[in-house]
Formats: C-alpha cells, sequence, structure tokens
C-alpha cells in the first residue's frame, strides 16, 4: 500500500511537471502572438483605415461561421481517445485527417454560396471571403496537433505555428510598407496557413513519425463522426453566436461600424488565450482524473474554475478601467469610438473564460449533445437580441446580445439538465471562493 502510494504520488508530480512545462511552451507562444499580433492588427487598421478594416474583418468572421464544420469537433476527442488508448493513434489520426479534408471541402462550397447569395455585386467581399476560406483546406494538417497535445509536447506545436505566424506578419508589415491593396492582405493570411500546415508536417518527421503511417479506417471514422456530430453543430453554433454580430452589422450599419466593433475585439481576443492554454494544458490531466478517482476529478475541475475566474479578474479590470487609452494607443484617434465598445468586451472574458473551461466537463463526461442544445440555444437568442439591438444602439447593442446570451449557455440553462447540475454547483463555488486555489 505505501509504495502503491509512493508511485501515484511520484506520478502525480511527474504529470504536474509536463503540464507546467506544456503551459509554459503554450503562454510564451501566445505571448508572442498577443504582442506581435496587436502590432501587427493595429498597424494594419490605421493604414486600412475603419471601413476597409471593416470589411477585412466582416470577410474573416464570414468564413469563421463555417470554418466550424471543417473542425468537425475532433480535437477534444481525438486527443481523449490517444490518451486512454495509444494502440489506436495512427487509425485514429488518419481518419480524423481524411475527416477533415472532407469537411474542409464542404466548408468552402458553403461559405462561397452564402456570400454570393448575401453580396452578389460585391467582388472585393467575395474575393476576400474566397481567399480566406481557401485556408480551411490546410487546417486538416492540425490534426498533427492533436498528437503533439496528447503527449504534452505543445513546444513543437509553437515552433511550427510561430514559424508561420512570424513569416506572415513580417509579410503585412512589408504590404504595408508597399502600401499593397486590401486583397493583398487576404493573399498574406492563406499563405500562413499553408506555410503553417507544411512546418507541422516538418516537426513532425523530425520527431520520427510520418503521415504515411496514419491509416483510415471506416469503421474508426464512424465512431468518431458518432462521438462528434453533436459538437459539429455546436462549433457552428458557438461560431455564430461569436461572429454574427460582425456579419450583422456590416449588413444592417455598414462596414466602417465593423471596423470600430472589429478593432475592439481584436484587443479583447488577444486575452482570449489564456482560458485556451489552460485548458490544452490541463486536458489530459483531467481526463486521467476521471478514470481513476471521481474525487480528484471534480477537485481538478474546481481548481480549473476558480482559476479561470481569479484570471478574469486580473485582465478584465485594467481593460475596463482604461479601455480609452488602450484604444487610442494601438489604433489611434481614427477608432476613438471603439474605447467603450472594449470596456463592455471586458465582461465578456468572464463567460468566455468559463465557457473554454466547461468544455473540460462536457469532454469527459460525453455530455456533447447537451452542449448542442445550450449552444443553438444561445446563437438563437445573440440573433434574435441583434435583429432587435443592432438598428437601435448598433455595436453596443450586438456586445449586450453577445453577453446575454453567453450568461444563457454557460450558466442558466445548466438548472434545467441534472447531469451537468453539479458542475454549475462547482463553478459557483469557485467564483465564491476564488482565495483558496492552489495548484
Amino acid at each position: 500500500m505505501l509504495i502503491s502510494h509512493i508511485r501515484s504520488r511520484l506520478a502525480g508530480r511527474e504529470t504536474l511537471q509536463k503540464i507546467v512545462a506544456n503551459s509554459g511552451w503554450l503562454v510564451a507562444d501566445n505571448i508572442l502572438r498577443m504582442g506581435l499580433g496587436l502590432i501587427v492588427a493595429a498597424l494594419t487598421a490605421r493604414y486600412l483605415g475603419p471601413e476597409q478594416f471593416g470589411i477585412f474583418n466582416y470577410a474573416v468572421a464570414f468564413v469563421a461561421i463555417f470554418s466550424s464544420i471543417a473542425t468537425l469537433g475532433l480535437e477534444s476527442i481525438v486527443v481523449r481517445d490517444i490518451v486512454l488508448d495509444p494502440a489506436c493513434t495512427a487509425v485514429t489520426l488518419g481518419s480524423a485527417f481524411v475527416m477533415k479534408m472532407l469537411g474542409g471541402a464542404a466548408a468552402f462550397v458553403m461559405t462561397m454560396t452564402a456570400i454570393w447569395l448575401l453580396r452578389p455585386s460585391d467582388t472585393l467581399a467575395i474575393w476576400l471571403v474566397g481567399l480566406t476560406s481557401a485556408g480551411i483546406f490546410f487546417q486538416a494538417f492540425d490534426t498533427i496537433s492533436f498528437w503533439f497535445r496528447s503527449q504534452y509536447q505543445s513546444k513543437f506545436i509553437v515552433f511550427a505555428k510561430n514559424t508561420a505566424f512570424l513569416l506572415g506578419s513580417g509579410g503585412k508589415i512589408l504590404l504595408i510598407f508597399l502600401k499593397a491593396p486590401l486583397i493583398a492582405f487576404a493573399w498574406a493570411g492563406l499563405a500562413e496557413i499553408i506555410i503553417g500546415a507544411a512546418c507541422l508536417v516538418v516537426v513532425y518527421n523530425r520527431q520520427g513519425h510520418f503521415l504515411m503511417q496514419w491509416h483510415v479506417n471506416p469503421e474508426r471514422a464512424k465512431e468518431l463522426i458518432k462521438n462528434s456530430w453533436p459538437l459539429i453543430f455546436t462549433g457552428v453554433a458557438i461560431y455564430i453566436q461569436a461572429r454574427i454580430d460582425q456579419v450583422m452589422l456590416g449588413d444592417m450599419i455598414g462596414d466602417q461600424e465593423v471596423g470600430q466593433y472589429s478593432a475592439a475585439m481584436r484587443l479583447i481576443e488577444a486575452f482570449g488565450f489564456i482560458p485556451m492554454v489552460v485548458m490544452n494544458s490541463v486536458a489530459p490531466a483531467i481526463t486521467s482524473a476521471k478514470a481513476s478517482s471521481e474525487k480528484l476529478y471534480y477537485d481538478r475541475l474546481l481548481k480549473v474554475y476558480r482559476l479561470m475566474f481569479i484570471l478574469f479578474l486580473i485582465t478584465a479590470l485594467p481593460i475596463y478601467l482604461f479601455a480609452d487609452q488602450i484604444v487610442i494607443l494601438f489604433y489611434g484617434d481614427e477608432y476613438r469610438s471603439a474605447g467603450v465598445l472594449l470596456s463592455l468586451f471586458a465582461v465578456r472574458l468572464f463567460f468566455a473564460n468559463f465557457g473554454v473551461a466547461k468544455n473540460l466537463f462536457i469532454a469527459n463526461e460525453n455530455l456533447f449533445r447537451y452542449s448542442l442544445v445550450t449552444a443553438i440555444t444561445g446563437s438563437i437568442i445573440n440573433i434574435v437580441l441583434n435583429y432587435i439591438l443592432i438598428p437601435k444602439y448598433a455595436s453596443i447593442g450586438a456586445i449586450w446580445a453577445m453577453i446575454i446570451s453567453f450568461f444563457v449557455m454557460v450558466f442558466f440553462m445548466d438548472i434545467f439538465y441534472s447531469e451537468v447540475r453539479k458542475n454549475l454547483f462547482i463553478m459557483i463555488k469557485a467564483i465564491l471562493t476564488p482565495w483558496k486555489f492552489r495548484f
């Protein structure tokens, strides 16, 4: 018994060390992206001006709504399955890769059909959407990152993605220097995605693994799609909830309003990497705890939720208090009206943090159908409120519509589902007792 206890403690420490090291790489990666990304975005916004910056972000938001189809909701499921059954790695990765390629093709066709129907005479918008959506095909290579995440080896993902990111950022700065047209920035974005996919293949090969070793198994693919199909629709619903406001603002108010809104959103999204880093780093540990002990499982979930609330306070309060100064510092006086939008976006971080952390519980409990219902409900509420509030309050109305819909999706609906009520109580406990957080 004593030897077993010692082994358990040592295994726990080893897992913690892996999580900390993995988190360190992800944090470093996202700090670089946050810093350099904000600089490039600010320079781009200043160069293009609110209207052109608005139509560019309209295209990005439009594509994002459909791009979730290509992901097929596979990430959490593939990582979980590799952790629980390493023997299935080759067939799982191979099947997931082919499925993501097919999903990318479907997403591209749907995206282009939709933009032609909505803006048939807007040639610039069609080209921007076309080039942006072409990158969806190459996102199938993100399947490689699933394996690295399951092995606590995110540093290799960082190497690959940052190589592409640095080259892409340099290219965009060069385009600004050359006074390039707007369409050139869409080409630069597509090139960055292609380079990122190629770099993932290179680092995977350097670790002694090859895509040719993967196998496609129809039965495994069916099993994956059986587990993930609710996540496909959930992903679409979540992306609609997160991006439809920019599309509706563009169609109902104008591209310049989208430019102001997008400027504030880009700033707040720079801090959105924090909960994602936490989730990606602790996901394998949460899955292992679920398999070994229910008490350990819920204890770790409580720690994650407490950490999410603390991170919200640390990031949201300064943003709320100094929103105007932050906007002017990055974008200049031309984007001054985005200051009040940024202060409201700070509230959104609370729901974003808990929503991301809650995905750990949903994945491990296989509550994907529940997640689908809540996501669809949140999206419907968001769209309805946007139709009501945007004509009267423009961007401010869109933000309030988003906040209300997030509250319903992340917290309110849990009251009516017994399967998630315990998790709701854990989230509330975390909010009420953040000082009890311990690593």
